[in-house]
């Protein structure tokens, strides 16, 4: 059991934040601990051939098939959406003592040979990892980021839905089944203890994690930001093929156009990204938006700056009924 002791201010200053580098290290996890049959097979299936290489081993080693992960590889993102880039940063302005520390404990429980030299040069050390993760990213997660990132952004949109209505007893009664809130903690059942106590007053943050599934995984230990992440819900929806309604009663009834823009946002998608991935103009993409959700077969909310457009119930129901099966049935 694993326990994060909060005080008032701690309460207070709960949030929420999106992390491409936490998906990163948690993936070089799933790598071990998932099969071709898991959820997240789809993606090994397409990944494993072109991974392979100095930047993984390095990574594995770093990042075990289970137990302890150094915590400065998972730094806190400052805001709720972050970059690879800035994630990079932190990682590279961490405190030689701490990267030593870390490694040496990780070394004890796990220990590899590839560990000793990065203890006795932490300033290379950090040059090595951040490369190592920039790379394996480039090739495992960039090409399928826009879609995590639309199923994270849904997750949250629903987190703060349910902090709003219900308060913080709600969200953590429906944030992951090993994760209880009790006023003044946070117990993550976990097989290990934590060794160590987090500074009072930094609140604690949540981060929604495509590749934690299926447990959730604290950070708890000074200097580091408490932290949760956890497996966004629907999940099962990230790696499916997505229908492709262009040919079927939706598009007579509809047009092509607007068949595919209701087969496309199974996850929610800003108009740049929907355009891109249809190859029609935003302009253009805007007009059949617009009467989309004048009909009820989509809808939009806001994130920040952006605008994702989502399938409502209707268009689930539309779709659904214009699929081979159902239309043959």
């Amino acid at each position: 059991m694993i326990t994060i002791r909060l005080n008032a201010e701690d309460v207070g200053r709960i949030r929420f934040a999106l992390s491409p580098v936490w998906e990163a290290v948690t993936s070089v996890r799933a790598l071990s601990n998932n099969t071709a049959r898991s959820v997240h097979g789809p993606w090994l299936q397409k990944v494993r051939p072109i991974i392979e290489g100095p930047d993984l081993t390095l990574l594995k080693a770093l990042i075990p098939s289970f137990g302890y992960i150094p915590d400065f590889i998972t730094p806190a993102p400052p805001r709720r959406s972050t970059s690879l880039e800035s994630g990079l940063a932190a990682i590279a302005a961490t405190p030689h003592d701490l990267v030593v520390n870390e490694i040496g404990r990780l070394h004890r429980h796990n220990p590899h040979p590839l560990l000793p030299d990065l203890i006795d040069n932490p300033a290379k050390a950090l040059d090595l990892i951040t490369s190592a993760l920039e790379t394996y990213w480039r090739r495992a997660l960039e090409p399928d980021w826009r879609r995590m990132r639309a199923l994270l952004q849904e997750d949250l949109a629903f987190r703060l839905d349910e902090l709003a209505s219900g308060g913080i007893e709600r969200l953590f009664r429906n944030l992951h089944p090993s994760v209880r809130f009790s006023g003044d903690r946070i117990d993550i059942d976990r097989p290990f203890a934590c060794d160590g106590e987090p500074l009072a007053g930094q609140g604690v943050l949540l981060v929604p994690c495509v590749f934690t599934w299926p447990a959730a995984l604290p950070v708890s230990e000074a200097p580091h930001v408490p932290t949760i992440t956890y497996p966004p819900r629907g999940l099962g929806r990230l790696w499916e093929d997505r229908q492709d309604a262009t040919e079927s009663p939706l598009a007579d009834l509809v047009g092509r156009t607007r068949a595919a823009i209701v087969s496309h946002l199974d996850l929610p998608m800003s108009t740049t990204h929907l355009a891109h991935q249809l190859g029609v103009s935003a302009p253009t993409l805007s007009v059949h938006l617009s009467i989309l959700r004048n009909a009820g077969v989509v809808d939009s909310r806001r994130d920040g700056r952006a605008v994702l457009y989502y399938r409502t119930s209707l268009g689930n129901q539309l779709l659904i009924a214009s699929t081979p099966l159902a239309s043959t049935a």
